[in-house]
């Protein structure tokens, strides 16, 4: 099941997609949260694909926005 992400996640995601600021993503790798996976890149868009929130980075890696563990070091989920 999908959990919206907080306002100030998405302004986060935001500032980054519109500074080209170089990001960390620690995120679970599927809804099961026993896998975590760690990805550098540049947040290039956000997407909604069948009503779940996705941020694309520039490596065209799509990830869903309520696995994000953390974002830069800034905690948005237990993990």
């Amino acid at each position: 099941m999908y959990n919206p992400i907080s306002c100030e996640f998405f302004d986060q995601l935001n500032v980054a997609m519109q500074r080209k600021i170089p990001s960390t993503i620690v995120y679970f790798k599927d809804e099961n949260l026993e896998e975590k996976l760690t990805i550098k890149g540049l947040v290039a868009t956000m997407e909604v694909i069948d009503g779940i929130e996705f941020l694309v980075l520039n490596t065209k890696e799509k990830i869903r926005l309520d696995l994000v563990i953390t974002f830069n070091g800034k905690k948005h989920r237990e993990g």
